[in-house]
């Protein structure tokens, strides 16, 4: 490892750090008045984007298992700025929107004990995908981009060891984000 690698990676990790602590930040604070008019659209933008981006992953394995190796390297990028505005919009939306309630049929934000048992066993389902989702979400972040600072410097053999863990974490995080979006936006009060 030279020492443009140690600073990337101590890059890397900094980024990892700073977008975690956004993230967790965004539950704390009050939500800023007045809540501009589009951020009602952004989960729709951001299940959309996920599902592309769900697609591109696999597209991206496709190329790279026939050594297409540019076309490998285009989809992954392309990939990877969809998921850099993904963040950006799902921190945008969260800036303004706190959670919703999976369940929460009549959007009054309590989910109540009918409503519990109206949405059964669905809702341990939906809890048990967001918090895979969730936890994956913040290990696969520095996996990613590792991955492309090997992928991008040509260092094939270090690329493909990160790439074994990366790659079906970076798809599940992708898929999942779909199933998420699809299960709780009945839930938005909006």
């Amino acid at each position: 490892m030279n020492i443009n690698d140690k600073i990337f990676l101590r890059l890397i990790w900094i980024v990892t750090a700073v977008v975690l602590v956004v993230v967790v930040a965004l539950k704390l604070v009050p939500p800023p008045e007045p809540r501009p008019s589009f951020i009602y659209i952004l989960p729709h933008v951001i299940g959309g984007i996920n599902a592309v981006c769900s697609v591109l992953l696999i597209i991206s394995l496709i190329f790279i298992k026939r050594k297409n190796i540019q076309a490998h390297k285009v989809t992954n990028v392309i990939t990877f700025v969809l998921s850099a505005l993904f963040l950006v919009f799902y921190i945008l939306f969260h800036l303004y929107e706190k959670d919703t309630k999976f369940g929460d049929i009549d959007h009054n934000g309590i989910v109540t004990a009918a409503e519990k048992a109206s949405v059964g066993i669905t809702r341990f389902i939906y809890y048990f995908i967001l918090f895979t989702h969730i936890m994956l979400a913040i290990v696969v972040l520095p996996l990613i981009l590792i991955s492309f600072l090997r992928g991008f410097s040509m260092q094939v053999e270090r690329h493909r060891k990160i790439v074994r863990w990366a790659y079906p974490v970076w798809l599940y995080v992708a898929v999942t984000g779909v199933i998420v979006y699809l299960m709780i936006s009945p839930y938005y009060n909006f």
